[in-house]
Formats: C-alpha cells, sequence, structure tokens
C-alpha cells in the first residue's frame, strides 16, 4: 500500500510512503507549492523511464548480455492534456559490448515493460471513496 499524507508545514507538500520507502511529493512554487519535490506529473513520467531501465537491465543480466549503463530520459508534452493527449518521448541510452541485434532485442524489451503496458494497452480502473 502507499498512503500520501499532507506535511502541515509546507502549503502544498506530503509525504509518500511505499515500501518502506518515504520521500516528499509537491508542486512547483508558481502553482503554490514549496517545490519541495517532484510534482504528480513527474512521477508518474519517472515511472515509465524507472521500469524500462530496469527491464532492460533485469534482462540483460538473465540474458547474460553485457550491458554495463542504461540512461532513460522522458520528455513531456502535456499541451494537449486537457483534449485527452498526454505525450512522452523516451530516449534510451545504453552502453555495453553489445551487437546490433542486442541493442534491438533490448529497445523492444523496454519497449514491453510493465508500465508502458499499463500506460497504452490496459484499462485502469480508479475507485476513490472517503473513509
Amino acid at each position: 500500500m502507499i498512503t500520501v499524507t499532507r506535511l502541515r508545514n509546507d502549503a502544498m507538500a506530503h509525504r509518500v510512503d511505499a515500501g518502506g520507502h518515504s520521500f516528499v511529493v509537491d508542486i512547483p512554487v508558481a502553482d503554490g507549492g514549496g517545490d519541495e519535490g517532484p510534482d504528480p506529473h513527474d512521477l508518474y513520467d519517472a515511472a515509465l523511464g524507472a521500469c524500462k531501465a530496469t527491464t532492460m537491465v533485469w534482462y540483460a543480466n538473465r540474458k547474460g548480455l553485457a550491458l554495463r549503463d542504461v540512461e532513460v530520459s522522458v520528455e513531456r508534452d502535456a499541451s494537449q492534456e486537457r483534449a485527452g493527449v498526454y505525450s512522452l518521448a523516451v530516449r534510451i541510452r545504453i552502453d555495453g559490448d553489445l551487437t546490433e541485434a542486442e541493442r534491438v532485442q533490448l529497445l523492444g524489451v523496454a519497449q514491453k515493460c510493465p508500465i508502458h503496458k499499463l500506460m497504452t494497452a490496459v484499462e485502469t480502473v480508479v475507485t476513490t471513496e472517503l473513509v
């Protein structure tokens, strides 16, 4: 379970507790926050980048591929978000003694990471209630 608790000394900051880890989420000063941490959109985008990176490393380790390093950048275009389109451009840099076929294979693995699937191919049902 993930728990989000308001930090009462801040206007908009919240502490997130997830799996034994804690971090602060906030919004930019221009939007009324204190910019104490990433905003929710950043977390959403970061989940995609982190999933692609960790999935590639997991796969490379399992297959014995000589992957030394992975860097994933995610750039957001939210200009059409209110119209129902949220665009994320992902760029992946990998390093290692890899053949072109292995590099293509790793790209394919990245495109199938679980968060990518959740964002693009799965209907997510959210229920919200007051307790």
